[in-house]
């Protein structure tokens, strides 16, 4: 985990905002799809109205065919006859004969004469066709049911008409959509409304269905479904009971995901640039022994971070954070900014090595040489030896454009090594391709020393392998006089390691060069210098 968390209330807030996702995708998804639903059962009941509708025409014009054999007789000689087909046959409240605008017989009256209009309860529409239909507020002997009047006009003046009880329709409505509450109306020709379900309300906005209206194909039909906010609602609830459960799986998952990548994309990349602009980071100096010179020759530099609260961060951790996070670059930058701070302050000979590790990120980036480049100006007063030491745990891709770059500097008078040797898994081919100076060996190794006249046939082989290269060797974590010892009988120039010095900061570092630095490390000696650093 990073150190600190910069912009912790914004991180959460991501958190929150990516659980929060899936839930109101949902309540918006669930709240479309409800819609669809409710919609789909509108046009399904507007459709089952209009069917029940056509059948109750096409009972009404096959029974105004019928009447049709009735033409030319006197009303006394068919009354018995129209009485008996209105009653067998359903939907019909009445049936009969007119002439011209009168009627002549009913089914329901008799012979009592009246006209179609007070039949009708107002005036018949004007349609200019032989054959109509129109649905009615009531008939004059049942004013406060509707009802649906067919009419049939011969050329003779003679015509027969045919009334469907509204009852009907309005019960057919009713089975239809009372569970669900809907509000539905019916009219044949433009005609008085048939209704049925509860009189309209002006629902919520956000819950407000549009009404859904269908005609008939084949008859002057025409349907109303209204859907109420309940039934939105129940439907809403429905879906988002299916739909909640998963939503919430994905809620969790992402927030998951999410606080992961806060951790790896931006928390490490804040907390190193922020570290960085608040001088968190510090240079601490691990001092090489010469065995030919006998005293110390040179440091390698090991970047630390020193938290405010006096924690540390891990090199490996933060290391390994900042190359994921496309900041070793700028990190190694700042390195090299705070060791040519720390070595203005240095009294050393000419000649004293300085080694700094370098990612493969940075070997590769375009303005490598110049970063190095402008290093060795602001310390070229103290006449230094630059070691670049090649680290192994990332591939160096291009190598021959980085060996490149590496020649030329060689030629401006600064060394390479490679650090750890053997722990990577291109040991082998960095030296093929690099032009080196030194080959560090890799504490493992030399913890695998146990005695003097031992063999370490790995340890062994390393050592001659670099001879032969006519490279030389520094042996790193030694940490004992029988490691010292063993390397100092197989030809390693140099030594590095707890044995001789633990890394320290710039002010110790200068101390310690003052009272330690040129006095020479011998082997007899190990025993006092193992307890003092124990």
């Amino acid at each position: 985990m990073p150190p600190q968390r910069r912009n912790r209330d914004f991180g959460w807030l991501l958190i929150v905002c990516a659980g929060l996702l899936p839930l109101v995708l949902g309540i918006l998804c669930t709240a479309i799809e409800a819609r669809h639903t409710v919609h789909q059962q509108q046009i399904t009941t507007a459709n089952s109205l209009l069917a029940q509708a056509e059948r109750m025409s096409d009972s009404a014009w096959d029974m105004i065919t019928e009447l049709r054999q009735f033409h030319y007789q006197p009303c006394s000689a068919i009354e018995d006859k129209l009485q008996r087909e209105g009653n067998l046959n359903a939907y019909f409240r009445s049936i009969g004969k007119l002439e011209g605008d009168n009627v002549t017989c009913s089914s329901a009256y008799g012979m009592n004469p009246g006209s179609l209009s007070e039949m009708m309860l107002r005036h018949p529409p004007v349609t200019g066709k032989a054959w109509w239909s129109i649905s009615i507020r009531g008939t004059f002997g049942v004013p406060n049911r509707p009802a649906v009047i067919f009419v049939r006009q011969l050329p003779d003046g003679e015509g027969f008409w045919a009334v469907i009880d509204g009852q009907y329709l309005m019960d057919f409505m009713r089975a239809l959509g009372e569970s669900r509450g809907y509000r539905m109306t019916m009219r044949f020709n433009d005609g008085a409304p048939i209704t049925s379900g509860p009189a309209e309300q002006l629902p919520e906005t956000y819950l407000k269905s549009e009404p859904w209206r269908a005609e008939s194909s084949r008859y002057p039909i025409s349907v109303e479904v209204v859907v109420p906010p309940s039934e939105l609602l129940k439907a809403w609830r429905q879906a988002l009971f299916i739909f909640l459960p998963m939503a919430a799986i994905f809620s969790i998952l992402l927030m998951i995901l999410t606080a992961n990548w806060l951790r790896r994309r931006i928390s490490w990349r804040d907390e190193i640039r922020r570290a960085m602009r608040n001088r968190q980071f510090s240079v601490h100096y691990q001092p090489v022994y010469s065995m030919a010179a006998q005293h110390c020759n040179g440091v390698e530099a090991l970047l630390r971070w020193h938290l405010p609260n006096g924690d540390t961060i891990r090199p490996d951790i933060f290391i390994s954070a900042a190359e994921e996070e496309g900041m070793i670059v700028p990190l190694t930058r700042h390195l090299l900014e705070l060791m040519a701070e720390d070595i203005q302050s240095w009294q050393v000979e000419p000649g004293f090595h300085i080694g700094l590790n370098l990612a493969a990120e940075h070997l590769q980036h375009p303005e490598f040489v110049a970063d190095i480049q402008l290093f060795a100006r602001r310390v070229q007063n103290k006449k230094l030896q630059i070691t670049l030491e090649l680290t192994e745990r990332s591939l160096i891709h291009d190598g021959e454009d980085v060996a490149r770059k590496l020649r030329l500097l060689q030629l401006q008078g600064m060394k390479v090594a490679i650090d750890d040797f053997g722990t990577g898994h291109c040991s082998l081919s960095y030296l093929q391709t690099f032009p080196l100076d030194y080959l560090k060996i890799d504490r493992g190794f030399i913890n695998a020393i146990e005695r003097l006249d031992g063999e370490t046939p790995v340890l062994d082989a390393i050592i001659n392998l670099a001879h032969k290269l006519q490279l030389e060797v520094l042996g790193e974590g030694v940490e004992t006089s029988l490691q010292f010892q063993y390397l100092q009988q197989r030809g390693v120039v140099f030594i590095q390691g707890y044995y001789y010095a633990w890394p320290m900061d710039n002010d110790r570092l200068r101390a310690w060069l003052n009272e330690q630095g040129q006095q020479p490390l011998l082997a007899e000696e190990s025993h006092e210098s193992e307890l003092h650093h124990s």
